[in-house]
């Protein structure tokens, strides 16, 4: 039996205590009228601590949609299945939700196969998927009737590399890429932005999954003399890559924003110093915009670390409960469908998304930031 892990859990024991007399500082919510929300992730694995962050912070956002009353009256119920980032498991996963579950949308998905694996099947139950951890280009390319996004991706987030490299003149540049599917997807995609933008590509080398050949990796790509690497990766293998760089090639490396990951940056050390990371949602740190400071206020309740990433599953569990508010008193999934394609332009407070019948990608945000002393980030 795969693992569940009921967020509302916690709501519910609240609830019970209300009804025994202890005071909790929000109504009572009736768990049969329950909003019920899917989501199949690797909770478990080595590749879980790349998504753990996040998925606290989508939790603070729906606590805090529940605390207040839930949507529409109704509290989110998220239903949580490991698939261990399998993308077979994710399809059994997702056809658990459906179909025994009787979930309204599903929430959150990452690992960009087991997406892939799973659109046949939403497209053919019309089953809403909303706020992907994937920036996968490969999954915006064609418009998929259920499938909406709430940040920018992978390709944007090499453009705005490679702009920045050309602006400083930094433009001979090398590709690192994963030698798995995700690299061999990103490859290609990091070509066409150099070429398209001016830059010269002077060298590309294969980095094993483990990292095993970071070395070798760094010593062929110092031959070509590059002024910048843009690293195609994620996971264990951007620890070895970055060490060994930092030593061997000695120039700035530019990373995508699943680099930004606390445990491997802190098993990176100082050699993450200097380490550029493109970001998709907003600097945490600095409470100048409502978005940021709900975030901050609500980690604080919860004792939860500020950081990119969480920051992400909050702006992702704030774009799925904007949406369901459109949904309607009753969030069937083609009202789930009909609500998001109706926010043609929303300010959640700082982070803008803009949805339409032909427009499923709700953001293009990316900025750049340096890992400083200490790990901490520097616009």
């Amino acid at each position: 039996m795969p693992f569940v892990f009921d967020r509302s859990r916690r709501h519910a024991l609240q609830s019970l205590a209300a009804a025994a007399g202890t005071a909790t500082g929000f109504p009572v919510l009736a768990q049969d009228n329950e909003i019920r929300i899917g989501q199949s992730i690797h909770l478990t694995g080595p590749m879980a601590a790349t998504t753990s962050q996040s998925l606290k912070g989508q939790a603070l956002a729906l606590d805090e949609v529940n605390r207040a009353g839930g949507v529409n009256g109704r509290p989110v119920k998220l239903i949580q299945l490991d698939d261990q980032y399998d993308a077979q498991r994710c399809v059994a996963n997702v056809k658990s939700l459906i179909d025994t579950h009787k979930v309204s949308a599903l929430f959150g998905l990452a690992n960009s196969q087991a997406i892939g694996a799973t659109l046949p099947l939403l497209a053919e139950r019309r089953m809403p998927l909303i706020g992907i951890y994937s920036g996968s280009p490969a999954l915006r390319v064609q418009q998929h009737p259920c499938l909406f996004t709430t940040a920018a991706s992978f390709r944007d987030e090499v453009v705005q590399m490679v702009r920045n490299l050309v602006a400083v003149q930094q433009a001979d540049l090398g590709v690192v890429y994963l030698d798995n599917p995700f690299g061999q997807l990103m490859l290609p995609v990091a070509e066409q932005v150099i070429q398209e933008h001016g830059a010269t590509l002077v060298g590309k080398q294969a980095l094993d999954a483990t990292g095993a050949n970071a070395a070798e990796v760094s010593r062929a790509l110092a031959a070509n003399r590059p002024k910048a690497v843009l690293l195609m990766a994620f996971g264990p293998s951007t620890v070895a890559f970055v060490k060994a760089a930092r030593k061997l090639i000695g120039v700035p490396v530019y990373a995508l924003s699943i680099t930004n990951v606390a445990a491997l940056l802190q098993a990176m050390g100082e050699d993450a110093r200097g380490l550029a990371i493109t970001q998709t949602v907003p600097y945490p740190w600095r409470e100048t915009t409502a978005i940021t400071r709900d975030f901050n206020n609500a980690a604080r309740r919860e004792q939860l670390p500020v950081t990119y990433e969480a920051m992400l599953g909050y702006v992702n569990g704030r774009v799925l409960v904007e949406g369901l508010k459109r949904s309607g008193k009753a969030p069937t999934p083609d009202a789930v469908i009909r609500g998001f394609e109706s926010m043609t332009k929303v300010d959640l407070g700082g982070y803008e998304v803009a949805y339409g019948p032909k427009k499923h990608h709700g953001s293009a945000f990316v900025e750049i930031t340096i890992v400083g002393p200490d790990g901490k980030f520097i616009r």
